[in-house]
């Protein structure tokens, strides 16, 4: 099989239509760097795209993608932190102001942190590994509705409770503790309705999710 056709065709579209009438300003990105002040932890899902969602041009965001938009907490074991190093560079070198973690809704990875047979997996169970960052987050969204049998009120308040998990696993890190802690660094929740377009943000005050 060779290289998708339609990603030829998408890449012409965009060499046309996109990069030759901005030419000037991926030149500059080529030759002095990026400099965003926003970093977003977004989830992997191929609905939901935070450079659409913010109208951002190349050079304005700094994406980091996974399952469920998760921010591990800070540890040194371990042998790969591809979230931490892209979080470490981010704040030590990129010197972003904003952090800002976007859950959305009908999230998979949170649909398996609830349900655990919800995804298939190899044996070697990277989703419900990676997913049980959540395990303590669900216990105590179960206490506080028992008997609740909406699986779309679950899933609502997972994919938040997931996002305010992933804030506070950023706290964890000492970099991160120390900019925010002198005012250069500020964090933020959010939440993409992929079905309305609405966007929540997390009100730190209330926790409460808020439309904007």
């Amino acid at each position: 099989m060779g290289f998708p056709e339609y990603l030829v065709d998408r890449f012409q579209r965009f060499k046309f239509r996109h990069f030759a009438p901005n030419s000037s300003h991926y030149q500059d990105l080529a030759e002095h760097g990026q400099k965003p002040e926003v970093m977003l932890v977004s989830c992997c899902d191929s609905r939901v795209d935070p450079e659409t969602i913010f109208s951002a041009m190349p050079g304005e965001l700094f994406v980091v993608r996974n399952v469920a938009n998760l921010v591990p907490p800070y540890e040194t074991g371990g042998n790969y932190h591809g979230v931490s190093a892209a979080l470490e560079f981010a704040v030590l070198n990129l010197k972003v102001k904003h952090i800002v973690i976007m859950g959305h809704s009908s999230c998979g990875g949170i649909t398996a942190a609830l349900n655990r047979s919800a995804a298939e997996e190899t044996e070697a169970h990277f989703i419900s590994n990676w997913m049980s960052m959540l395990d303590e987050a669900k216990s105590r969204l179960k206490m506080a509705h028992p008997g609740t049998t909406e699986k779309h009120v679950l899933q609502h308040k997972m994919e938040c409770a997931g996002i305010v998990a992933s804030l506070a696993n950023l706290r964890t890190f000492p970099c991160v503790q120390q900019l925010e802690s002198k005012g250069r660094l500020q964090l933020h929740g959010a939440h993409f309705d992929i079905g309305t377009g609405q966007l929540l943000v997390l009100n730190e005050a209330t926790k409460q999710f808020e439309a904007v």
